[in-house]
Parts: structure tokens; sequence; C-alpha cells
């Protein structure tokens, strides 16, 4: 797997700060620059955070390439609806090797790895088929598992990774996800971290939101994330 933040939105911090300080100012554009020049974001957009005003977080975007991943991961992405998403095609492009993602708890055995693996390859050996016959690919893809590697761009704003972050970084979340929305968070960190920083499953800055489906590892999981 691998993640790449593509863009973001230039001075997210100051975007938001000055979209906050406007919702509560009779001052214009220009002055409101001036006046976010020397505060500290930190503290101004955690009180921000704090008082539940996470309107103005959506005027800072952040723009991420995702490849290596299983189509059975993007399935669940493409969930989350307040987002763009741009995918690769299995209508237009031909796939000419076996890609796919072979989840740890079968690549762990080497007799379920074999298995699988064998399966995986007799797929895609009559998927060729199909397509070198004349078969359309649109149609042939219908062999293709849901652990077929997949291509996928995707832009949310930071209100809305927030709570992308708190379900999909959450222990309760399915295992390729939650790596692929932890990188994704790592990432953001760098750019924004006053936006970011107590971002993650719902733990890291309070208490467990999964009831009798909790991990159980509270610290543990608020570590990891504080070093992340």
């Amino acid at each position: 797997m691998k993640v790449t933040l593509l863009n973001f939105t230039p001075n997210p911090e100051k975007t938001i700060s000055i979209a906050a300080k406007l919702c509560y100012s009779d001052s214009s554009i220009d002055e409101l620059e001036d006046r976010v020049k020397g505060i500290s974001h930190g503290k101004f957009l955690g009180k921000i955070v704090k008082m539940g005003h996470l309107s103005v977080l959506e005027h800072a975007g952040f723009t991420f390439g995702v490849e290596g991943i299983s189509r059975a991961t993007t399935h669940q992405l493409v969930r989350h609806r307040i987002a763009s998403y741009s995918q690769q095609s299995q209508r237009y492009v031909r796939l000419k090797e076996p890609d796919y993602v072979t989840p740890p708890s079968i690549g762990n055995d080497p007799g379920r790895k074999r298995k699988f693996a064998r399966a995986i390859k007799n797929s895609y050996g009559l998927y060729r088929e199909l397509v070198d016959n004349g078969v359309p690919a649109e149609d042939a893809r219908y062999l293709l598992p849901n652990a077929a590697c997949t291509k996928i761009i995707v832009t949310m704003n930071s209100r809305e990774l927030l709570h992308f972050f708190r379900l999909r970084c959450c222990e309760r979340a399915q295992w390729e996800i939650r790596e692929m929305a932890t990188r994704m968070l790592k990432l953001a960190r760098k750019e924004a971290p006053s936006i970011f920083s107590s971002a993650g499953p719902a733990c890291v800055a309070g208490p467990c939101s999964e009831g009798e489906m909790t991990c159980g590892r509270p610290g543990e999981i608020r570590k990891k994330f504080k070093e992340l």
C-alpha cells in the first residue's frame, strides 16, 4: 500500500482561523488576515473544535493518492459521501498480471496462502483468456476478486477527515482501511498539526465509542496516535 498527500489547501490552519474569526467579527477580510498573523493557531483552533464550531474546518481540503489497496477497501471508502473520488477503471484498463492484496489471516498461513494464490491466479487467467478472445474488459472483470488491487484519488475537507479518522482508525475498523486511514492521518497532521493533533479513533480524545465492542486497549491506542 502506498499513500501520498498530493495536494492540500495552502496554509490550511490560517484559512480556517480566518473563517472562524469572520463569524464573530465585523472586520474586513484584509483586516482579518492581519489579525491572524500573530496568533497561536493551535490554541485558537483547539478552542474552535472544542466549541463544536466544525463548519469552518470545511474550508481546508486534502487530496490523497492511494495505490496497492484492494477493491474490498475502496468499496468501504466510497461510503464516505462528503468526498470526491477518482478510481482506476476496470472497464477501460485491461489488467495484465495478477495484482492483489492478501489478508494477513491468510498470508500468515502457508497452506491458506497457496490456495488463495491459486484461486486468484485462476480467476485472472480466465479473465485474460476472455479478453484475448474479444470479451469486453467490462464483462470479463466480473471474474476479478475483491482482492484485486486498485488505485484511487480521494479529496476530503478537514471536517470530514476528522470523522473519517474517528471511524476508520479505530481497532474495530477492517485492517486494510485502518492502515490506509492511519497513513492519511500521519500525512495530514504533518501539514496541519493544530487541526489533527487529537485526530484518530474516539478514544484518542475521549471515551471509547464502541461500547461492548471495545478493543479494551485505550491506553495503548492513545499512545500509538500520540506518537504517530
